[in-house]
């Protein structure tokens, strides 16, 4: 199973998206019996891909954050004392 396919959610994987919809509208009767399973397959590949790249990016964000925070909260405690 593969989340929904649209385009602008998924800007990496857009060509293959593309060609997969493309071979399903080519294949009516053949997607069911693995006419399109290459295609499904580079598309779960770029799916895994484009979400180790989100996922690296959130955590990168998390951790400028959490430094934000640190010293938000080491210049409220100097500032009690």
């Amino acid at each position: 199973m593969h989340p929904p396919l649209t385009l602008h959610r998924h800007p990496m994987c857009a060509e293959i998206i593309e060609q997969f919809q493309q071979c399903h509208l080519d294949h009516p009767i053949g997607k069911f019996f693995g006419k399109c399973t290459d295609l499904k397959v580079k598309l779960d590949r770029c799916f895994r891909a484009e979400k180790a790249v989100k996922r690296k990016a959130n955590f990168e964000e998390s951790k400028k954050l959490k430094e934000r925070l640190q010293a938000y909260k080491k210049e409220t405690a100097e500032t009690i004392q």
